[in-house]
């Protein structure tokens, strides 16, 4: 969740920045930046490379960030899902517990 939440902050500053000369596009890879977290690690944003840069500086593609934002809504999705699961999993062995 946490790094769902950095990704839609860090995408919510793109779009923010769109217009903004000089300003670069900065995201995370999930797969290693998940990696990072399980061992403990603070995440890191970093600039995305390999973008169209305009005359301005400013590499902000709105159309890559709208696609972002609905893989992260559904990685959010899917993220809550699964706790939502394991506490009701929780709540239902104390429930039982305390009718034994």
């Amino acid at each position: 969740m946490d790094l769902v939440s950095m990704r839609q902050k860090l995408v919510a500053s793109n779009i923010a920045n769109a217009d903004t000369p000089g300003y670069k596009t900065q995201d995370i890879d999930f797969q290693t930046e998940f990696a990072s977290l399980l061992s403990g690690e603070t995440p890191h944003s970093t600039t995305v490379t390999g973008l169209a840069t305009r005359n301005d500086g400013n590499n902000v593609d709105l159309d890559s960030e709208a696609r972002l934002l609905a893989e992260n809504a559904l990685r959010f999705n899917v993220a809550s899902n699964l706790m939502r699961s394991q506490l009701r999993m929780v709540k239902d062995a104390i429930q039982e517990g305390k009718t034994s």
